[in-house]
């Protein structure tokens, strides 16, 4: 597949996408808020929401629209290109501790960057608050030129553990190389350590290149491209979906120490039109569940726990980008397929499930306008 091809793909089905009527959506669309690129929110437990935006700025939000200050105290965030503040999460025991966690991108020696998370103590107030006893517990490794293809979503399974998704940062080879901590899926402590059974723990006693030095013990898959997606299913499972190159975007089913193939395999090709062979001529490495080309531009992944839309539980929703959608997913065993496919007439950044089971959506700013936050609940 050519570049030309998959971008005259990308053409035609942005056009089938977008004849859909938005009065043909399944669901109410209320817009509640904009902010100034937004790129992730979460919900705490009075209902509020924190919402990042990329160029720094973390505020609280409630279900009514009424925004915070910034709240003071975060990192010092490396804003350009793709770079900024991204995902934010709760520490499991938030109720108890305030703690949250943050990831970012931060600046490094020489203009290189790289994401990082941090967390710390959230003291609200009034109008707003702040984040106290603030460390960084984890950093991309090695930092780059460049500010693309950061991944850095979060996420806590049910065991307490922080995982961690790292894109490629646009250089390929890092991705298969296991000195490096980018195109990874990490798996940490909640105090940024690697635990005791992850899968190459030992990895780093065998390399006698090294010599004590590397990342190896927080990798728990590879060969991954620009996963902007992350999420557990009922059973556990973790899924992740990230943008592919020319074509190829994907759906992983994420399976202890698997190597994903890229950038040696992808369903896609180079943007300068060079081919990558497909999936299927190299067995050894995991294959994706679901691919999209033309392309979806995934940005975010949620599975649906609740009650309010009845016939979805246990489907997933992707965010997507270029595609101005969110992508309906519904798995079937191991198995997984894009069900529907709803056109938000925006770039769709980040969509999460409330308390209550209604979906909230940020979308991505646009020339035209802010980012807005949309609630979606059931059509009347």
């Amino acid at each position: 597949m050519t570049k030309r091809y998959a971008f005259l793909a990308f053409l035609a089905a942005l056009l089938v996408v977008s004849a859909h009527a938005q009065d043909d959506l399944p669901f109410s669309v209320e817009p509640i808020a904009s902010f100034d690129q937004p790129w992730a929110l979460t919900f705490l437990p009075d209902g509020r929401m924190l919402v990042t935006e990329k160029s720094g700025n973390l505020r609280v939000v409630t279900q009514e629209g009424s925004m915070s200050s910034p709240i003071e105290g975060l990192p010092d965030v490396d804003y350009r290109g793709q770079g900024g503040l991204g995902d934010v999460v709760l520490h499991p025991d938030y109720a108890d501790n305030g703690m949250i966690y943050l990831s970012y991108a931060e600046s490094g020696v020489g203009d290189t960057r790289g994401a990082a998370v941090a967390r710390g103590v959230l003291e609200l107030g009034e109008r707003g608050g702040r984040l106290t006893d603030v460390e960084v517990i984890w950093r991309q490794y090695p930092k780059v030129l460049d500010d693309g293809h950061y991944g850095h979503r979060l996420a806590f399974d049910d065991d307490g553990f922080l995982w961690v998704s790292s894109g490629d940062r646009q250089k390929f080879t890092p991705a298969q190389d296991m000195q490096s901590n980018i195109g990874k899926i990490l798996r940490l402590n909640e105090d940024g350590s690697a635990p005791e059974d992850n899968p190459f723990v030992n990895y780093i006693e065998q390399d006698p290149l090294v010599d004590g030095v590397g990342p190896y013990d927080e990798i728990w898959t590879l060969g991954h491209r620009n996963p902007l997606g992350m999420a557990f299913d009922a059973d556990g499972q973790l899924w992740v979906i990230e943008m592919g190159p020319a074509g190829g975007d994907e759906l992983n089913r994420i399976v202890r120490a698997e190597n994903y193939g890229y950038p040696l395999v992808s369903n896609g090709d180079h943007y300068d039109g060079r081919e990558i062979p497909d999936h299927d001529t190299r067995p050894e490495f995991a294959a994706p569940v679901i691919t999209w080309t033309p392309v979806i531009s995934p940005g975010d992944l949620m599975i649906y726990g609740g009650d309010l839309f009845e016939d979805w539980r246990g489907d997933a929703f992707a965010a997507g980008l270029s595609s101005q959608a969110i992508v309906h997913i519904r798995f079937d065993g191991d198995g997984a397929s894009e069900y529907a496919r709803y056109a938000m007439g925006a770039r769709i950044r980040a969509i999460e499930e409330a308390p209550d089971g209604s979906l909230w959506v940020l979308e991505d700013e646009r020339a035209d306008s802010r980012g807005r936050l949309l609630k979606l609940s059931p059509a009347d």
